[in-house]
């Protein structure tokens, strides 16, 4: 199997995303197939506040207790995986959905008892991700995983997982040519707010280390230097721009290069 590229659509790119849909279908049909992984925080949050369950963040990321990991089930297995297989498979292509939990792709466990069912990724098996690649198919894959290592008594089975960490994790895990998160910025940002268009691993990591690289920007860096284990290259694009990923893969793109040093 020729070496993949994992994307990670999420941000305003899952609320107009019709460009990055018709790029997952061109790329398909021209024997690229991409692994997708998507997010979907802002939906679980409308779900939540509809339902009446509060939300609460530690460190930028969603506490979820057994009340919220039922929405985020739902929502991110569900809703969200469902949409994004259905648009591109309306579209010509051929796509399956899948979460963390199938074929045991994510195996992990509580990250920080304080965040509550959230996860931390421990062992990746690509199986199910390989088989449907070969069979012809566009893995779409939701950030629900397994419940596995250091279970404490009356923890559930499945956990959720930082959807940016997922993308880093599986791209390791595949070996994968490159990783590209598409997003609603223009890329990483210096200090002065001017674009970077590209980076060595190590300036990355300065900037993450003085944190220039903030906030929701922290786990898509950290995710695109551990990809960068085993790729040449991680992106970092405007995922608002159209034709973002195409663009990208052909060595136009707009936005933040990561290159292995």
């Amino acid at each position: 199997m020729s070496k993949l590229t994992v994307v990670k659509i999420g941000g305003s790119t899952l609320g107009n995303h019709d460009t990055t849909i018709d790029d997952i279908v061109t790329l398909q049909q021209q024997g690229e197939p991409p692994v997708v992984v998507h997010g979907g925080g802002k939906l679980i949050t409308d779900w939540l506040k509809k339902l009446g369950i509060a939300s609460s963040f530690v460190r930028g990321e969603r506490v979820t207790d057994a009340p919220a990991l039922e929405v985020v089930t739902a929502v991110l297995a569900g809703l969200v995986n469902k949409d994004i297989v259905a648009s591109i498979n309306s579209r010509g292509g051929r796509a399956a959905g899948i979460s963390g939990v199938d074929g045991a792709l994510i195996e992990g466990k509580i990250a920080e008892l304080e965040k509550g069912y959230v996860g931390v990724a421990v062992k990746v098996n690509t199986g199910i991700i390989q088989a449907l690649v070969q069979a012809g198919f566009v893995p779409v894959i939701a950030p629900v995983g397994l419940n596995t290592y250091e279970k404490p008594a009356g923890a559930p089975n499945t956990l959720n997982f930082n959807a940016d960490v997922v993308a880093g994790e599986i791209a390791a895990a595949l070996g994968a040519e490159r990783l590209v998160f598409l997003t609603d910025v223009p890329g990483i940002l210096d200090a002065s707010g001017q674009l970077l268009p590209k980076l060595s691993s190590s300036a990355a990591q300065a900037l993450l280390a003085s944190g220039v690289a903030s906030g929701g920007m922290i786990p898509k860096v950290q995710a695109c230097l551990r990809a960068l284990s085993t790729a040449r290259f991680s992106y970092i694009v405007d995922g608002r721009e159209p034709h973002a990923l195409v663009k990208t893969i052909r060595g136009e793109y707009v936005g933040t290069i990561i290159a292995a040093e």
